[in-house]
């Protein structure tokens, strides 16, 4: 009896163990490539952000002068000022479009998944053609914007200088950003409509509800969860732009449109100092994971409000 008990033990351990190696072995790729692809160089430029380096020479301790030398270099307050109005903007006219698109596309008309699609779009396509054809469409001189403009009456005197300009660089970067993100997140919001019980409308209605009293005491805030997760991931995308920033504008004209993600390139590949480029990369880490852990307990907060 006490054999058959011991054997029925070692079954169980030797299934579990198996299960264990099994479930060990559909990670353990995924893992292997995160240690070494993303962890490694994260705990690299970490170390990095305290050492002097040109990539040359030898490397040297360095401690926090790299970050006293980042906070006494104007460039980079000016690039963090830069970053800080991008991301706002972008994320409050991303939401609002996404979210005003959802409404407006989870009513039943006609094409409706033809707009659909043709809104999500842009999410998808090229970053580089994107950046290209909006670079060609705010040309100053013969760009269709500033054309179209003019057909509807503005003077050639009051067209925007758009990338041109030091004034309308930012605002033209954020236009595209916006146009760009919105159809992505407009079927997060979607889904989420879709998604509240119609008896809440109805019940409603019978007691008197206007269409504006239904979309402030049901619609907005049955979709909590989903600003707070579209709010997030705007705002990180937003503080790690640099692609569509790099091809439309290379952070000009002058600096007027440089954010942390382009100073960090300048600092890397034109000064070649890369321990203060991993010291501007830690703060930028720092700002982004900062922002999300406030998010993630005001969204707890909220919820246990609720």
């Amino acid at each position: 009896m006490a054999n058959k008990t011991i054997q029925g033990t070692n079954r169980k351990i030797s299934l579990n163990t198996r299960n264990t190696v099994v479930g060990l072995s559909f990670i353990l790729p995924n893992f292997i490539g995160f240690a070494l692809f993303t962890l490694g160089p994260v705990v690299f430029s970490f170390i990095l952000s305290f050492m002097k380096w040109d990539g040359f020479t030898e490397m040297t301790f360095a401690g926090l002068k790299n970050f006293q030398k980042i906070f006494g270099d104007k460039k980079f307050l000016e690039s963090l000022g830069h970053t800080f109005y991008f991301a706002f903007f972008t994320v409050l006219f991303s939401m609002t479009a996404a979210l005003a698109l959802a409404l407006l596309l989870n009513r039943k008309v006609k094409f409706v998944n033809f707009f659909r699609s043709s809104i999500f779009f842009p999410y998808v396509a090229s970053v580089v053609a994107i950046s290209c054809v909006w670079k060609a469409m705010f040309m100053e001189n013969g760009g269709v914007i500033n054309s179209a403009l003019q057909m509807i009456g503005f003077a050639e005197d009051m067209l925007p200088g758009w990338i041109a300009s030091t004034k309308w660089a930012m605002p033209a970067v954020i236009i595209v950003s916006v146009w760009r993100n919105m159809g992505y997140f407009m079927i997060i919001y979607l889904a989420a409509l879709q998604d509240i019980p119609t008896s809440l409308y109805e019940a409603a209605e019978i007691d008197g509800a206007s269409k504006w009293q239904q979309f402030v005491r049901i619609t907005f805030p049955m979709l909590t969860p989903s600003h707070f997760f579209v709010f997030m991931m705007l705002t990180i995308n937003s503080f790690k732009t640099f692609d569509m920033i790099f091809l439309m504008t290379e952070g000009g004209p002058g600096t007027a449109t440089q954010l942390l993600s382009m100073y960090i390139y300048n600092k890397a590949f034109i000064s070649w100092d890369y321990g203060v480029t991993s010291a501007a990369s830690m703060i930028l880490f720092l700002i982004v994971a900062t922002i999300t852990v406030l998010q993630f307990r005001v969204e707890k907060k909220f919820n246990d409000f609720m």
